[in-house]
Parts: C-alpha cells; structure tokens; sequence
C-alpha cells in the first residue's frame, strides 16, 4: 500500500460496521449533489480509504472461516463463498 492510501489511524480502529456505516453516509452526501467540490474531494478520499478498510477486514474474516471449515469430522480449509 502506498503512503498516500495508508489507513488513518481513526479508519484502522474501526470495526467493519462502523466504517461501512459511515462510508454509507459518504455516498449518500455525494449522491445529494449538496456538497460544495473541495468537500466532495476530502469525502470521497476518506471513502475510498473506508472501502479499503472494510475490504480488509472482509478478507481477514474469510480467511479466518476458511480456516475453520469442518468437512467430515477432520479440519479442512475450503474456500469460503462470501460475495
């Protein structure tokens, strides 16, 4: 990850609802068309490191179910379906 897209500190502490929650809010601001352009950029910049963030923490939990997926009594990794 480049430094120009390392994860704020506020960003890293957040739990994946919080950040999706907030990267919601995001959208919806852009969607409304109400908010002047240099705000539009600093929103839309902390949206994307959102997204990175909750894209993070959806990868570690998939990796950490494919670790614990049980096939026939015995530990086995299988490929978590999360789409």
């Amino acid at each position: 990850m480049s430094e120009s897209s390392k994860i704020p500190d506020d960003i890293a502490a957040m739990s994946f609802e919080d950040a999706l929650a907030e990267l919601e809010t995001i959208v919806e601001q852009l969607d409304s068309g109400r908010v002047d352009l240099d705000r539009s950029i600093d929103i839309y910049t902390r949206g994307s490191l959102l997204k990175q963030h909750c894209e993070s923490k959806l990868k570690n939990a998939q990796e950490r179910v494919d670790k614990i997926v049980n096939q026939n009594g015995n530990l086995a990794v299988e490929p978590a379906n999360i789409e």
